[in-house]
């Protein structure tokens, strides 16, 4: 009997061991390639961002460089395939092509190099999650270990580009579904993120950060907080709606080469007529907005999202979270004054409620807040978003992201972002009543 209880004991440990052994090994591995190739495409989109502010002219080729990307798309067969597939690929198993890697590195680098507007993370999840998948493949790990090597590449990813390791992980175990966190990824992309976050390090990449000024704690800043947190929430509605609204109007185009074209004019002439402060990522903006408590004009916001749900929708490339990044900042730093609340400290609150609104996820954006601006303003971050998590209803950036759990109740509803509204049940509770 003790003998047949060692015999358990020791194969449950060997079991353990194994497990720890093979994600150190795989999760550093996809950690090392996932921070090498987000070093280049960091580097790559800040050259081009240089050269294009070095070369206005590059503007009026953007229509061109959409052919280009169109494609290319279709040559690789990765045409359709975006961040929605990635979430898929966990939800589902769904296999990713290699080839939506160079697809997407290089359609984001041909965006930022003509001044369409967009970001960089939803290539940094599609790379990684293509990465994490793919190295899978190449360990042989079964069906459910390629979905947490999926989740590893995708917390990776970001962790290079951004900086943000804890953030990072965080992110990619949450957002795949809201109300249950992926435990067992937790290691392997902790690890793959720190991996890539030394190795961009290393190669040059320096860590987002900002230096904003934090308001003492006081009841009177927690309520214009607070007030702000809700105000928030309103406009990542809003920058969802405007998002996927502008998707289902250019697919009225049915030819994508027509699309992209009609797409690429709309912004050229948008920038001719608002300026250049709404292409590419913004980061400048975002940084003027958070150091400097700076905005151009108050509805800086709005244009922003204008240039950027013309650029996703035509076809062009790169990702919505940068420019949420921008449209929560610079709402932030607009209202904030009006609130009470300095200028820079209130684009810091706007960035961190706007993502979360967006994406669902309130503890991986009040993680973001911390690691760009310092642990001071973490009750003031985790106050905004929650509250913009609650009341910005089941809207968010990506189709795919299912919620669980109801956010006005504790009641299972198990819906996609974007198919269920606030008061209504389920389908499959609907039928049953």
């Amino acid at each position: 009997m003790n003998k047949g209880m060692t015999r358990t004991a020791l194969r449950r440990w060997g079991l353990y061991c194994w497990t720890l052994l093979k994600w150190t090994v795989d999760a550093a591995a996809i950690g090392v390639v996932c921070g090498v190739i987000g070093t280049l495409f960091h580097f790559g989109v800040h050259e081009v961002t240089a050269f294009r502010g070095a070369h206005p002219w590059v503007l009026y080729c953007l229509p061109a460089v959409g052919l280009v990307i169109v494609g290319f798309y279709k040559l690789t067969k990765t045409d359709g395939l975006g961040t929605d597939d990635i979430i898929d690929a966990v939800h589902q198993g769904k296999r990713l092509p290699i080839f939506l890697l160079p697809a997407i590195f290089l359609g984001t680098i041909l965006t930022h190099l003509c001044g369409g507007s967009a970001g960089r993370e939803g290539a940094a999840l599609q790379m990684g999650g293509t990465v994490g998948q793919c190295m899978g493949r190449v360990f042989h790990l079964d069906d459910k270990d390629l979905r947490v090597a999926t989740l590893a590449g995708m917390a990776a990813f970001f962790s290079a580009l951004f900086g943000t390791p804890l953030a990072a992980t965080v992110f990619a175990i949450m957002v795949i579904s809201i109300g249950v966190i992926y435990h067992v990824a937790l290691y392997p992309s902790l690890l793959a993120a720190l991996v890539a976050y030394g190795v961009s390090l290393h190669l040059g990449v320096e860590p987002t950060r900002f230096s904003v000024a934090i308001p003492a704690q006081s009841t009177g800043v927690f309520i214009r907080v607070a007030v702000l947190g809700v105000l928030c929430a309103v406009v990542a509605i809003l920058f969802c709606v405007v998002m996927h609204g502008a998707g289902h109007l250019m697919k009225k185009i049915k030819s994508p080469w027509l699309r992209v074209a009609c797409g690429g004019v709309a912004v050229i002439v948008l920038t001719l007529l608002f300026g250049t402060d709404y292409n590419g990522a913004g980061m400048d903006i975002v940084t003027a907005a958070v150091e400097q408590g700076i905005v151009t004009v108050p509805w800086a916001f709005l244009l922003k999202l204008l240039f950027t749900a013309i650029t996703l929708a035509a076809g062009f490339k790169g990702g919505e979270v940068v420019p949420s990044f921008f449209v929560g900042a610079t709402f932030g730093c607009a209202v904030a004054p009006l609130l009470g609340l300095p200028a820079g400290f209130g684009a810091a609150v706007g960035l961190a409620a706007v993502f979360c609104g967006v994406t669902n996820c309130p503890l991986a954006s009040t993680l973001l807040a911390v690691e760009l601006f310092g642990a001071e303003g973490l009750l003031y971050f985790a106050l905004a978003c929650c509250l913009s998590y609650m009341l910005s209803g089941y809207q968010g950036l990506y189709s795919s992201q299912t919620i669980l759990y109801s956010k006005l109740k504790a009641q299972f509803i198990n819906v996609h972002t974007n198919a269920h509204h606030a008061g209504e049940l389920p389908t499959e509770e609907a039928q049953a009543k």
